[in-house]
């Protein structure tokens, strides 16, 4: 059952972030961006196929020009949509995607500017702190996305007390332990789970955790459900399988994408998934999000409480709050 798209709608980047090994910051003119008719095209198939969720990623997607009609004609079809961004560029747009982003996503990976802009090689903590507030004044209540490591797990508590002061909420990102990066240690998982229980203000999927202290995906009882559950999309228009990070095969989209979904390399990845050699030891978020939604297995059943918990604050609470908003009631 598909669920999820992330949609690459462009690979550049105006970052250079230290866990990050995908951002393309040079030979742009080889580097295109999505196709704003191919993708309204690509979003009539999806919705279709049954897509719920869209993911508009990069790269860092505020770089596309028509990011904002992006999110608008998915929003037609009734997809939840989501951007994550550095900031760099949202004070730009910020009037343009206002009510057409359904979860907004501003990336801080440190309460402390320098340290931020270290890890990010680039002057963008002010305009984070800016755009929070830009978002706010306009009935936007986006989270910060704290992508955690082992340098900065102890920082935690003054990135939540950041968060309370915007009052937002704050997403408690697992770096990925792959490619040559470690991963969280015992200890900061210790200390991560520890501080985060409870705290209604805080989102930490429990059974990412869970996963990182068994080791990550075992490709011979593998969680993944990558290809099943999740389709992505370049800005080249092809479909990447069996995901972004690990991309070892690529599909053209010259035919409708529900045949392209029917074909036997389609068939054979699904059959592959999560059991493939490079799977082993994964612990790529994107991915065991949708894998874990449905209380199939220990991971998805301790996933349950902190997605409740989410949903509650993100549909309830803020939507209460943004009718006050729009009704004059700040």
């Amino acid at each position: 059952m598909l669920l999820l798209c992330n949609y690459y709608v462009t690979y550049r980047c105006n970052a250079y972030c230290e866990f990050c090994h995908f951002g393309v910051h040079k030979n742009f003119i080889d580097t295109p961006f999505a196709d704003l008719e191919i993708f309204k095209n690509n979003i009539e198939q999806l919705a279709d196929l049954g897509i719920k969720f869209l993911d508009l990623t990069g790269g860092e997607p505020l770089l596309h020009k028509d990011i904002h009609l992006m999110a608008e004609y998915a929003q037609k079809y009734k997809m939840q949509t989501s951007i994550t961004s550095n900031g760099l560029l949202y004070p730009k747009f910020a009037e343009k995607l206002a009510g057409k982003v359904d979860l907004l996503h501003f990336s801080l990976d440190s309460p402390d500017e320098e340290e931020h802009n270290k890890i990010r090689k680039v002057n963008c903590y002010k305009f984070v702190l800016q755009s929070l507030d830009i978002a706010k004044s306009l009935g936007e209540f986006p989270d910060i996305l704290f992508t955690v490591t082992n340098e900065t797990y102890k920082k935690l508590p003054r990135m939540h007390q950041l968060a309370k002061e915007f009052g937002l909420i704050l997403i408690v990102n697992p770096v990925f332990s792959y490619f040559g990066n470690p991963g969280l240690s015992e200890e900061a998982i210790d200390y991560i789970e520890e501080y985060c229980s409870g705290k209604m203000d805080i989102y930490l999927n429990n059974g990412f955790m869970k996963l990182r202290r068994d080791g990550g995906n075992d490709i011979n009882n593998p969680k993944c459900k990558a290809v099943s559950r999740v389709i992505v999309i370049s800005p080249y228009n092809e479909i990447i399988l069996p995901c972004y990070h690990f991309a070892s095969d690529k599909i053209k989209i010259d035919r409708p994408i529900k045949e392209i979904r029917k074909s036997e390399k389609i068939l054979e990845f699904k059959k592959m998934e999560g059991r493939f050699d490079f799977c082993q030891g994964c612990t790529v978020n994107c991915y065991f999000e949708p894998s874990f939604i449905f209380p199939t297995n220990l991971y998805a059943i301790l996933s349950l409480t902190s997605k409740f918990k989410y949903g509650y604050n993100k549909f309830v609470k803020q939507k209460i709050k943004k009718l006050r908003y729009y009704n004059g009631l700040k």
